[in-house]
């Protein structure tokens, strides 16, 4: 039977070495007054270089430092800076929480905003959502706004500066963009636009180039970044990272990795990882909670080992987890307007954590060089296993 389906887009992406020099163009096209939310590198090494031509294009050209987590209090600050100064664009430099918190400040005031990613760690730049969290950094809701950013400028200089972790981070996050679409497709499951309605090819092949970019292209792309140069390997993984899982989650949908994310965002002792991280490890537990065949898991855990995603539960501060505290985690998982229920077939709580304890062992074993090589040897057509980098 037809059905309606909904995607969703920025309206317009900018990627390229040095792209933050579009920045007047881009701002004076929406008006000359300009509120910018920074972080904190961005102050001390992006403003002073972007500072002077924007002054001479705009009439305002404000920036405020971000307060490091995305909460109702720090976008509540913004949102009375934004009163005051009457903007007539606001602009977010940093990582996906600052980006995210500047966009629930426009959404709140109804003005357009640019994203301008300083790292490819996370598909946040592009969304009509933002991950609200509590000030000690466990989720607390996700808002979803009335439209995606205007504009998203991503400079290739900038993340090739950054730190190596953020882009294997991003990574982390991408490669769960594939396997959560194919679940929606499946249960021809609602995606992420909160219109209630399913993805289309379009959004399904873009969630497929997404991973098939990722292993081909990651390990280069990391290589790259630490070495601070930037190469056509770079730029695809940037792309993959910021654009290709930004539209393949949003209009593909979500499904039990990002959940188990969200559950594990629970436990204090994972708030040291980053969002990347511990999607790594939800979507490996998904492959053991949805039934996927050796050679998938397989290759699965190679990239991840070959990038430096984390395997195991200890990678992310769980040494000595408890079945109760990974209960929590699953309870988190399974709430109500979670994308857990995006699955095809029913899951419950235990399911979830007899998952996350295999995925772990799992991990282990392959560290540890506890299963056969038979099957891993028959993934290295795959050239991101033939590439080292240190």
């Amino acid at each position: 039977m037809s059905t309606i389906i909904t995607n969703i887009f920025p309206g317009r992406y900018i990627q390229g070495p040095n792209a933050f020099k579009t920045l007047p163009e881009e701002i004076k096209r929406f008006g000359p007054r300009c509120i910018a939310l920074l972080c904190p590198f961005s102050t001390k090494v992006i403003l002073p270089t972007i500072k002077q031509p924007l002054h001479a294009a705009l009439d305002l050209f404000d920036a405020t430092e971000f307060n490091n987590e995305c909460t109702d209090e720090e976008i509540d600050r913004l949102v009375q800076l934004a009163n005051t100064h009457k903007p007539n664009v606001l602009l977010g430099m940093g990582g996906g929480k600052a980006l995210d918190t500047i966009k629930c400040v426009a959404d709140k005031m109804g003005l357009p905003c640019i994203m301008c990613p300083t790292m490819a760690s996370t598909d946040a730049p592009c969304s009509a959502l933002s991950i609200v969290y509590t000030a000690d950094g466990a989720v607390k809701r996700i808002q979803y706004h009335r439209k995606n950013p205007d504009v998203v400028i991503v400079d290739s200089v900038t993340v090739s500066k950054a730190p190596v972790r953020m882009i294997v981070a991003g990574m982390g996050d991408a490669l769960a963009t594939w396997f959560e679409a194919e679940s929606c497709k499946i249960k021809n499951a609602p995606n992420s636009t909160n219109s209630g309605r399913p993805g289309s090819l379009t959004a399904y092949a873009l969630a497929r180039l997404c991973y098939d970019t990722l292993l081909e292209w990651g390990v280069q792309a990391k290589c790259a970044v630490e070495a601070q140069t930037v190469t056509p390997a770079l730029e695809k993984i940037i792309e993959a990272n910021t654009l290709l899982s930004g539209l393949g989650f949003e209009s593909a949908g979500l499904a039990a990795a990002h959940a188990i994310h969200n559950g594990l965002t629970q436990l204090p002792q994972t708030h040291h990882n980053v969002h990347g991280e511990k999607v790594a490890i939800g979507l490996q537990a998904s492959l053991f909670l949805t039934g996927k065949g050796q050679e998938i898991v397989d290759e699965v855990y190679t990239f991840c080992e070959a990038i430096g995603l984390p395997t195991q539960l200890n990678d992310i501060g769980l040494r000595e987890v408890t079945d109760d505290e990974l209960m929590i985690v699953a309870k988190r998982s399974l709430e109500p307007g979670d994308s857990m229920i995006n699955e095809p077939y029913p899951i419950d709580a235990e399911a979830i954590v007899r998952a996350m304890r295999m995925a772990d062992h799992y991990g282990k074993a392959r560290k540890h060089g506890l299963l056969s090589k038979q099957v891993s040897t028959q993934l290295h057509t795959r050239k991101f296993v033939q590439l080292h980098c240190h």
